[in-house]
């Protein structure tokens, strides 16, 4: 049939372009849909750090996922640089986390532990290292700790070439419709409802971010994703101001090869309100001269915020549907999106093509029960 498609997936951030890009390599012809245009969200309201490879193997799937990832980002970035000319900006330049007060060095010393549990390499500087390491750090600071295997990539780059790989490989981005449900039969999706037609297909994948909660309740699925808006701010400098990732607590700076540096994050409850707010700007333009006053140099080139979806626990819902033999979720990531993406793809590809996922993502069900993930509660991305 000319309108039926292999996979049709929901939601076009990194989550969903990622799934269909692996998809592709895996010889299935996927198409995206997306209410606006693809990876203007969650995906466009992070930095792309990528957190360093645990060396040591975890029961924990968060840090299975996030192994993978960055074992896989590299790999990623050269393909897509030969399949779409599009260098998605991943290079290894390292982080350091920083801290002001004892309690914050308390919070360090903890996350440190699980660093070390988990093979992450590390190390806490001493006063007369850091400028070695980052000359632009306050010297005031109570704590540093420098992760050498911190990386990064370009999320505006990485949609773009993810959006041009799909449709290499056959497959099909489509934005300006909404998703209003599914045609079901007998526990099977057969199509997928939108405001822009109707799309017969062999299978369904739920990567809406915070949309997808209400897409899937009427399969009888409670999921909740809630927007959690993040709002960033990009500085200008006329030179390289920075050379790690600089984290505090939940912000971080992240240095670009050009000279830019992305300001983030802040946490906002604000329902589906996608707006910058000046209270937010002015604390993330407070936070970045503290950490580095030479950014006091800089201009501000840009604002803007995005809703990352959020779950029962702050873990990604991430498998099949309960009741359903062809309807996967792949959803909720919050604030880890793009650190999690290639991995979360192969999963989608393993259930697809119903084999056992490279990575147990048993704990990850929609129908599982909320629990704190304390293993990965040590990096933000």
């Amino acid at each position: 049939m000319a309108d039926f498609h292999d996979v049709v997936i929901v939601g076009g951030g990194v989550i969903g372009l990622s799934a269909a890009y692996a998809l592709g390599h895996a010889g299935l012809k996927a198409l995206v849909l997306d209410q606006r245009e693809p990876g203007r969200e969650a995906s466009w309201a992070g930095a792309g750090m990528i957190a360093p490879e645990a060396e040591t193997p975890s029961a924990s799937p968060m840090v299975r996922l996030r192994a993978r990832s960055a074992r896989l980002y590299p790999l990623w970035a050269d393909q897509l640089r030969e399949e779409t000319g599009i260098d998605i900006g991943y290079r290894k330049c390292g982080g350091v986390d920083v801290a002001f007060t004892e309690a914050e060095d308390a919070e360090l010393r903890a996350a440190a532990g699980v660093w070390r549990s988990q093979g992450v390499a590390h190390e806490r500087l001493a006063p007369a290292d850091r400028a070695r390491i980052e000359p632009a750090l306050n010297p005031e600071a109570e704590s540093v700790y420098f992760l050498p295997d911190r990386a990064q990539v370009r999320n505006p780059r990485l949609i773009r070439a993810l959006i041009d790989a799909i449709a290499n490989r056959g497959g099909r981005v489509q934005a300006g419709g909404a998703v209003r449900g599914f045609s079901m039969e007998k526990g099977r999706a057969v199509a997928v409802m939108s405001s822009a037609g109707r799309f017969a297909c062999g299978v369904v994948v739920v990567a809406a971010g915070a949309w997808s909660g209400p897409l899937l309740e009427p399969l009888g699925t409670r999921a909740p994703t809630p927007p959690n808006k993040g709002q960033i701010v990009l500085l200008r400098g006329d030179r390289p101001l920075l050379r790690r990732i600089v984290e505090h607590g939940g912000n971080y700076l992240v240095p670009r090869d050009d000279g830019r540096i992305l300001v983030g994050a802040t946490e906002e409850n604000a329902g589906f309100d996608r707006l910058p707010t000046e209270r937010s700007y002015h604390v993330l333009i407070r936070e970045a001269r503290q950490l580095c006053p030479v950014l006091r140099e800089t201009e501000v080139e840009l604002v803007w915020a995005g809703l990352r979806p959020g779950s029962v626990d702050s873990r990604p819902y991430l498998g099949m549907v309960p009741g359903s033999s062809n309807v996967v979720i792949a959803t909720g990531h919050n604030r880890a999106g793009l650190q999690l993406a290639p991995a979360t793809a192969e999963v989608v590809v393993d259930l697809v093509l119903g084999r056992s996922p490279r990575v147990d993502v048993r704990a990850l069900g929609p129908d599982r029960e909320p629990v704190r993930d304390t293993d990965s509660a040590a990096f933000r991305s």
